[in-house]
């Protein structure tokens, strides 16, 4: 369904899906009002949500967009999506899968074309298929047991989806979780400074964007920045922050990997790490170094995900010992506090 109160914009975007053999569109809307009558009798798998509407918006009608069917996902077109601004993100935070700029007035090159068709496609799998992507894949046990090994920092990595997810785990995380919080979210740059305030708002901690040198403090959340990859050093008695720029097998910058690598080396394996919504594979690298090393991984189960892409890398490799809605890992998180072994 395409929800924008632009008769140019609705256009644009229906000639586009309406050349792909594998889209229908179901509805072709002009206000959230009339999204959400329609969407009560003719569900979507994927809604192209506008923010910026008269009336109801598209922003306050999110939540009620969500709660419509099971599994509908919300992709934001929205000219507000390349400017790092606050209500896109607070879109992120509230359930919204992706986003994606509105097409500019000369029409879709191709990149803008093929972008837009894949998160559709991406995110019209999660709502067809959530059965069907966990068959094929192979859940095994964790090889290495930890044993005894305190945490000393908790690293999360996540990409499309993560947003809801990361806020929901960390509003769950209770005032006694002391540990630092380190955190890999694909975003651009231009989005980091909003995205540390509302990290910052959804746990009641204080959230830095992550620079060299910059000591990691206990109670702290440690934000990769939108142009490097967010790695743990040592230094004198604890931890301090170090960002590289080196290419990834994964092709993300930021990435999770390097995170996930440099936290099991700096602490010895005494790190837990958290994978949750996004496409692709990247943190199972890293995630098998810290298993490797007795550390801890827990991941996102497929079910809460909007995109089940890197939870399920850690879970098909055998690193993930829990896969859970974002609140449950928090509360596994916490467990793990008492160092008692794992199975």
């Amino acid at each position: 369904m395409v929800v924008d109160d632009s008769l140019t914009v609705r256009t644009a975007l229906t000639r586009l899906i309406a050349d792909q053999p594998d889209l229908e569109i179901v509805g072709k809307k002009s206000s959230a009002e009339l999204a959400l009558q329609a969407l009560k009798k003719t569900p979507a798998d994927v809604v192209l949500l506008d923010l910026e509407m008269p009336g109801m918006g598209g922003l306050k009608a999110l939540p009620d967009i969500l709660a419509t069917q099971n599994n509908v996902q919300v992709l934001v077109v929205s000219t507000l999506a390349e400017e790092g601004a606050e209500p896109t993100l607070k879109a992120l935070s509230m359930g919204a899968a992706d986003t994606m700029p509105k097409p500019r007035s000369g029409g879709f090159d191709t990149e803008y074309r093929e972008t837009l068709l894949a998160k559709i496609r991406i995110l019209g799998r999660k709502s067809n298929a959530v059965a069907a992507a966990l068959e094929g894949a192979q859940i095994t046990r964790p090889k290495k047991v930890r044993q005894d090994k305190v945490p000393q920092l908790l690293a999360i990595g996540a990409s499309t989806g993560g947003i809801h997810a990361l806020c929901s785990l960390l509003q769950a995380l209770p005032k006694e979780f002391h540990l630092p919080i380190l955190v890999t979210q694909h975003l651009p740059e231009s989005f980091m400074t909003v995205f540390a305030r509302q990290i910052e708002t959804a746990s009641s901690r204080k959230a830095f964007i992550a620079a060299d040198d910059m000591r990691i403090e206990r109670n702290n959340i440690y934000i990769a920045p939108g142009h490097g990859h967010l790695n743990v050093i040592a230094a004198a008695g604890g931890f301090k922050c170090n960002i590289s720029n080196e290419s990834m097998p994964s092709g993300c910058t930021p990435s999770v990997d390097p995170m996930l690598a440099s936290a099991s080396s700096a602490t010895d394996g005494h790190a837990i790490g958290v994978i949750l919504s996004g496409m692709g594979r990247d943190g199972s690298l890293g995630a098998a170094e810290l298993v490797e090393n007795g550390g801890a991984i827990f991941a996102q189960d497929q079910e809460s995900s909007a995109v089940w892409g890197m939870p399920r890398a850690v879970a098909e490799r055998g690193l993930a010992s829990a896969l859970l809605p974002p609140i449950e890992l928090a509360d596994r998180v916490m467990s793990s506090l008492g160092a008692s072994p794992w199975k």
